[in-house]
């Protein structure tokens, strides 16, 4: 009898870890594509060509930033000191999902055709929606910044927001957002409610700065390291002189990933 017992409890320990374990979609979302040390996927060290599914969570130090790739063409760049979850992104149908709780987001979405298709931003107070846009979000306690690259974007406050009446580009609770254009979302919304206002130019440039990742960026440094201070220091320098030399020579229009004005493939 005791034998028999003692056979019967060591089939269900060896059985836990598979009842334990969780579960996990499996469901691909895109790659990671370049990124600058330090960030994590799914709290694990995180490095270039690795995989995105439903769900995964990617986070940033203050020197960090990850740019990916999703499966229908669309870029994601987070920047430093931000955490980016990849709820669900299905090409075929064009249902994208993601939320941001804190950081820095520039988003290059390819353009939704399909019926019921949707690209989302989720923040704790706001919901950002995109079709064929490139466009950034700033998540801060109680304020979420959204700017318009391309496109138009639609900014909806959720959560906390109260809202007093709308007017101007309002619509409902809705504010649309075109190219060239930012709003702020606030806990509280003013009383003619939020509107969109033209975005900076030297704003427009240091979000983009902001998110940026190269195609081949330095391999990561230890911390403590000598040089590790002057190897980001001249990227950092180099990266304004760029900058200047795109508004000198684009009038100010915003620049992405190869230098060249946002919608221009090659210059």
């Amino acid at each position: 009898m005791k034998q028999t017992t003692a056979l019967f409890l060591c089939v269900l320990l060896l059985n836990l870890p598979v009842f334990a374990e969780p579960q996990s979609t499996g469901q691909r979302a895109g790659q990671i594509n370049a990124l600058i040390p330090s960030a994590t996927r799914n709290d694990k060290s995180a490095k270039a060509s690795d995989e995105l599914d439903w769900n995964d969570l990617l986070k940033t130090t203050h020197s960090g930033r990850v740019r990916a790739g999703l499966t229908d063409g669309s870029i994601l760049s987070v920047g430093s000191n931000s955490e980016l979850r990849v709820v669900q992104h299905d090409a075929t149908s064009q249902q994208t999902s993601l939320e941001m709780n804190y950081g820095k987001l520039r988003s290059q979405v390819q353009k939704i055709s399909q019926p019921g298709g949707k690209f989302e931003v989720t923040t704790p107070n706001a919901v950002i929606g995109a079709i064929g846009t490139d466009f950034y979000v700033r998540v801060e306690p109680h304020k979420t910044t959204a700017i318009c690259y391309k496109g138009k974007i639609s900014v909806t406050p959720r959560g906390k927001v109260r809202m007093f009446k709308n007017s101007g580009q309002n619509t409902g609770n809705s504010v649309t957002v075109n190219e060239g254009q930012m709003v702020v979302i606030s806990d509280v919304a003013p009383a003619a409610g939020f509107q969109a206002s033209d975005t900076p130019p030297a704003l427009a440039q240091s979000t983009l700065l902001s998110t940026d990742v190269p195609n081949n960026p330095p391999t990561e440094v230890q911390a403590g390291s000598a040089g590790h201070g002057n190897v980001w220091g001249f990227i950092g320098a180099a990266a304004a002189v760029g900058a200047v030399a795109g508004v000198l020579s684009t009038h100010g229009k915003p620049i992405s990933h190869n230098g060249c004005p946002v919608g221009v493939s090659a210059c």
